[in-house]
């Protein structure tokens, strides 16, 4: 199934029926009079999360979403039957975003949570409502009223414990692939992940969810390389898990280039917890490796780990870390940031 994390859909709730104008006939009742019955409610948009899905390509091929309208209401006061509501189900994770980009208006962070987005329009009053001592034969009647309409975004931020993150080649997916059932795309080049990618650790009788986002360079938050787009389904991790690749020219600079970009991106996301990892540290000379972790713990100020996803060196020790951390952090709040649809 393709990924698809945005997309921009119209909504339009069911109007209200019409009421009726209408008069008894019956035998033995001398005057008879008005029955008009009122018109029926339109049908409701409504929202609900559900569990196993974390895409949103089903709104590329349906992106119009309309409810029922209401029945006209009928004489012997009949009242109009109501709209069917209209449910979109979206991934747990889907922010609706109002056309603008900016105002928040439902924010989906657990199974089975569920919002009315637009109410639908009320019925309109039939001739019986408006009899009177004054007007016994009211011929008057009231429109429906109409239903809401808007264009929204959605914008799915996947939900995970712990988010992978560095620059393209740092084995981010090498690593999600050697430690959960996951079965993201390794290749020798850069930016081989090209989506956001989960996968489930099971370890020490513990399991939590580990997602990669697609690397970051210097200029991500202005659109360099895949931008910054991606950083949103690593805003509600609970811990950052920063790999940076011991065998690249300038390991401590690519460090402190993505933490610069999440600065630029902002959401509290230079805030997080952060473990802090060189990677491929098969591929460097023992020595130069201690060193390189010595200058990268000065400069981050926190405990340097070493890893090879390859052999599965340091591993261990780095998973003990991100399971206690994980234990111990509270659930995280998500938030919403102004963002550029594409």
């Amino acid at each position: 199934m393709k990924f698809l994390d945005q997309a921009k859909i119209y909504l339009r709730s069911g109007q209200g029926g019409d009421g009726a104008v209408s008069f008894r006939r019956e035998k033995f009742v001398e005057y008879g009079g008005p029955d008009g019955g009122d018109g029926g409610k339109g049908g409701d948009i409504i929202f609900e999360s559900v569990a196993g899905l974390n895409t949103l390509i089903d709104f590329r091929y349906a992106q119009h979403f309309k409810a029922q309208r209401g029945g006209g209401g009928a004489g012997r006061n009949r009242t109009g039957a109501g709209g069917d509501d209209l449910l979109i189900k979206v991934p747990v994770g889907t922010q609706v975003i109002d056309e603008d980009g900016d105002t928040l208006l439902a924010d989906f962070t657990a199974p089975g949570q569920r919002i009315v987005l637009l109410r639908g329009g009320d019925g309109g009053k039939g001739n019986d409502f408006y009899k009177s001592s004054t007007n016994r034969a009211p011929r008057q009647f009231q429109p429906g009223f109409p239903g809401a309409e808007c264009w929204v975004w959605l914008r799915l931020k996947l939900l995970a414990d712990a988010g992978l993150l560095g620059a393209p080649n740092a084995g981010k997916s090498t690593l999600l692939n050697a430690v959960t059932n996951a079965d993201a795309k390794v290749g020798a080049y850069p930016f081989t992940t090209l989506k956001p990618q989960l996968g489930v650790v099971a370890w020490k009788n513990r399991e939590f969810v580990m997602a990669d986002i697609p690397g970051l360079i210097e200029g991500a938050a202005d659109g360099v390389g895949i931008g910054d787009r991606f950083l949103g389904h690593i805003e509600r991790c609970r811990i950052l898990l920063h790999l940076v690749d011991a065998s690249g020219d300038d390991p401590v600079g690519m460090y402190e280039t993505v933490r610069d970009e999440l600065a630029a991106y902002g959401e509290g996301l230079d805030d997080k917890d952060e473990i802090v990892a060189l990677s491929k540290s098969d591929a460097v000379d023992p020595k130069v490796l201690a060193k390189l972790q010595k200058k990268l713990a000065k400069v981050s100020g926190a405990e340097v780990f070493t890893l090879s996803a390859a052999t599965h060196e340091g591993v261990d020790a780095v998973l003990d870390r991100l399971i206690e951390v994980v234990g111990r952090s509270a659930a995280p709040v998500g938030g919403v940031k102004a963002w550029t649809p594409v």
